[in-house]
């Protein structure tokens, strides 16, 4: 008589080709899309020296395309912001990679240091803004990759003077704030 603690496998389970899902080459997931933002985040050899600061306009640079995203390298210097927007149909994740950056929104302000991340929906509004003193580069992956980026009326925003959330430093990237629109 069988039972299921009669079974028994013979040999290395991971010998059997046919039961391993093989990796994805590229992300599929939210979690996946986070993971790869973390993965570029800790290769500072892969973007550092890609940075570039503009005192006129602010600085991006396209790292990485793949099927159905794109991967962006920003640099803003102090005082420089995106204006209020969304991101179309697109869902991205947002990580500070040097400096301190503010996000703006409806619900009010987000002081992101070195290691913060943020997870939004198509068609969440925001501002990013360097409100810092020293410089600051972030990183974007954007799925699917981004066609459209409309400016909005900054009368979504609070008013100045509303409460401010401090994301800090992170030696590792364990959390993720998710918004949705």
């Amino acid at each position: 008589m069988n039972s299921d603690s009669d079974l028994q496998i013979a040999g290395d389970i991971l010998e059997v080709p046919h039961l391993l899902q093989a990796p994805r080459e590229h992300p599929a997931t939210v979690a996946e899309f986070v993971g790869l933002a973390r993965s570029v985040a800790a290769d500072r050899a892969q973007w550092e020296h890609l940075v570039r600061y503009d005192a006129t306009t602010r600085w991006y640079h396209r790292l990485r395309t793949g099927p159905g995203y794109e991967v962006w390298l920003l640099s803003w210097v102090p005082g420089q912001g995106s204006g209020l927007h969304d991101h179309g149909p697109s869902s991205g994740v947002l990580t500070v990679l040097d400096g301190e950056l503010t996000e703006r929104t409806e619900r009010g302000n987000r002081v992101l240091g070195a290691g913060a991340q943020r997870v939004f929906a198509p068609g969440y509004v925001h501002e990013v803004v360097n409100d810092a003193l020293e410089p600051a580069v972030s990183l974007h992956v954007y799925f699917p990759g981004l066609t459209e980026m409309p400016m909005r009326s900054p009368s979504r925003l609070l008013p100045a003077g509303e409460p401010v959330l401090a994301c800090t430093a992170r030696d590792t990237y364990d959390e993720v704030d998710a918004v949705t629109a």
